[in-house]
């Protein structure tokens, strides 16, 4: 019987490097990308990891160090990040008809039964994504996805390894010495309070708790550590979700770049927030039965006065369409706004969320209005799609965004964005 092949391939520092995809003279350079509103280091290239940057460090007491050092800051620029993402995606899905799309930045392949030896073949997948988009990804293989986890943090961290690391191609004392370097709380699905309270058993690298009876680990925690360790010791217990499940939440919301109490501007970024989840809705081919909205003023001004409310506005029938939605959270924005607040945030999330293709039929149905607004919502994607989002929207989305999210230092959204594509000079 052949041995499970699964391998986890990983963009490296994924947001930088689309980043550098652009700008490849920043290439060796310290780069980092922020999260919403500049706030917090969300990417970091290795060179400023080399420097001793942490994860999620607020930018503002970074200043200094960057300076100091000449790193580079980019604002995160989602669009671009969406659409690389998907075009590793599909390049990665001709490697095996067995895909599972884990994140925005990982995806498991089963290259069981492939021909060729697994190290040689992650090798072309590196080069081939290098090649055709411009992206680097290390790949871990091995005969579980706990394990193709591991495997893929052996590739990263050790560059004797090439950028790829098959664990089933080594021997049971080579796997020994590997985990015993390891810290237990590497491994995939073990968190911080986990991992304390291994440590507080004398569980402390991955061979401790590969070693570990699964039966003590159940009893201890639950059965989800109890197939960690079979995992760890080669049992496949997670197959491959080669289809994504349906969201049967939606959210959208953003944090103000300057805090508002204008309803207006509200009700604008309402209206823009409802429209993303709606079309988010669309692609997976579902309606909503509800809609929440809520407001909240900033916990960190604590001198400003607090307030923050959400209201659930039900749908007279599912819907996708954005007109509809948007019209039903205007509605609950308009009950729950309150005068003389600061607001910092605004969110929308739909819910009772069902397949577009069992929506329930009535005797009031009428099935002309469905027709043109299905048309109509078609029509809105495909031109969004096609020429960039947001090239036809609501009037009510409004064009003064003061309001919205700061991005001081965003790029060009080269590959999504008609007047943002880079110019050649010859």
């Amino acid at each position: 019987m052949k041995t499970r092949a699964i391998a986890l391939i990983d963009c490296n520092n994924f947001f930088v490097s689309c980043e550098r995809l652009f700008r490849p003279d920043l290439e060796g350079k310290p780069v980092v990308v922020l999260s919403n509103n500049d706030g917090c280091v969300v990417s970091r290239s290795q060179e400023v990891k080399d420097l001793g940057m942490k994860m999620a460090v607020p930018w503002y007491q970074m200043k200094d160090m960057a300076k100091r050092h000449g790193i580079v800051a980019f604002s995160s620029n989602y669009e671009l990040y969406a659409d690389l993402s998907n075009r590793v995606m599909s390049l990665l899905a001709q490697f095996s008809p067995e895909q599972e799309v884990y994140s925005i930045d990982e995806s498991f392949l089963d290259i069981t039964g492939i021909a060729l030896d697994h190290t040689e073949y992650a090798q072309q997948i590196r080069e081939t994504v290098r090649r055709c988009i411009g992206i680097p990804v290390c790949v871990g293989v091995a005969a579980s996805k706990t394990l193709a986890k591991l495997a893929n943090h052996v590739a990263k961290k050790n560059a004797r390894f090439g950028g790829v690391c098959d664990l089933n191609a080594l021997t049971e004392r080579e796997l020994d010495e590997l985990f015993a370097a390891i810290d237990v709380r590497e491994i995939w699905g073990v968190g911080r309070r986990s991992a304390d309270r291994l440590n507080e058993m004398g569980i402390r690298s991955v061979l401790d708790l590969k070693r570990t009876p699964a039966k003590r680990l159940r009893d201890e925690f639950s059965v989800v550590q109890e197939r960690i360790v079979e995992e760890l010791n080669g049992t496949a217990c997670l197959e491959l979700d080669d289809v994504v499940p349906d969201k049967q939440q939606i959210i959208c919301s953003r944090s103000f770049g300057t805090p508002t109490s204008l309803l207006s501007d509200l009700e604008q970024a309402v209206v823009a927030y409802t429209t993303r989840a709606a079309e988010k809705l669309r692609l997976q081919h579902s309606l909503a039965g509800g809609i929440q909205v809520y407001i909240r003023t900033s916990p960190h001004r604590e001198r400003d006065p607090q307030y923050q409310q959400a209201m659930l506005v039900p749908l007279q029938e599912p819907t996708d369409d954005t007109r509809l939605l948007c019209h039903a959270a205007l509605r609950g924005l308009r009950r729950i706004y309150r005068a003389g607040y600061a607001y910092q945030k605004a969110g929308v999330m739909l819910s009772g969320i069902i397949p577009a293709s069992v929506r329930p039929r009535t005797f009031f149905d009428d099935a002309e209005a469905q027709q043109k607004s299905h048309a109509l919502m078609r029509t809105l994607d495909r031109i969004n799609r096609s020429m960039g989002s947001g090239t036809v929207k609501l009037l009510g989305e409004g064009y003064d965004t003061s309001w919205a999210m700061r991005r001081d230092h965003r790029s060009k959204r080269c590959t999504t964005e008609w007047s943002e594509l880079c110019r050649a000079r010859a």
